[in-house]
């Protein structure tokens, strides 16, 4: 099994900034991508951002360029640098992770518990 941890959530006013970490502990043999996903009351999860192994990102058009995502591998650890924050990104915020617990097995998904990021305008 693997457990993801996420810190750094809490209220700040529009135009601020935010750092969310998440770290990945348990048996892990190896992890493909980390990253982020959101969901806001009423409306379904996102994808916000995701970084694979080797460094390539993807983001959510609505954060690209606002929010910046990175990750530590020998930590097993993602982050979420938060800038120009929104009332709009409002939102329980989810670390994830693609991991193989041994070699040979299975990819699975794996969630953390969230953390809430509130904006206030």
């Amino acid at each position: 099994q693997v457990q993801l941890v996420e810190s750094g959530g809490g209220l700040v006013q529009a135009g601020g900034s935010l750092r969310l970490s998440c770290a990945a502990s348990g048996s892990i043999f190896s992890i493909a991508t980390m990253g982020w996903y959101r969901q806001a009351p009423g409306k379904l999860r996102e994808r916000v951002a995701i970084i694979t192994n080797s460094g390539r990102s993807n983001y959510a058009d609505s954060v690209h360029g606002r929010f910046t995502v990175s990750r530590d591998n020998a930590k097993n650890s993602v982050y979420l640098q938060m800038n120009s924050l929104k009332p709009e990104d409002t939102a329980v915020y989810y670390c994830n992770c693609v991991a193989q617990t041994n070699r040979g097995s299975v990819m699975y998904v794996y969630w953390g518990q969230g953390t809430q990021v509130t904006v206030s305008s």
